[in-house]
């Protein structure tokens, strides 16, 4: 037994606000993952991830996971997990 830590990993998400399905599922591109295609802008989406189908909620982040999987994660498990990336950060470093 041990302790680990998480390795730094950069992913990219949107929020879902309940208005934004279309925004959703277009970040996603992935409209087979989808099982709610066919339902208005406001509906919720339900997703297919690794781990079974979930719905999701007004406020629910949809991450893209680093094998390429979605699943929704709750905002406040969200806040706690991630914070934003200064695009200029993936550059230090870096020369042309």
């Amino acid at each position: 037994m041990g302790k680990y830590r998480k390795k730094p990993v950069v992913i990219e998400a949107v929020q879902f606000t309940g208005s934004n399905a279309f925004e959703v599922w277009a970040f996603m591109g992935r409209l087979d993952l989808i099982d709610n295609m066919d339902l208005h802008n406001t509906d919720h989406p339900v997703i297919r991830t690794l781990e079974g189908t979930m719905n999701t909620s007004p406020g629910d982040w949809i991450i893209k996971g680093i094998a390429g999987e979605f699943y929704p994660c709750k905002p406040d498990i969200f806040a706690k997990t991630y914070e934003p990336v200064d695009d200029a950060a993936k550059f230090v470093g870096k020369h042309e």
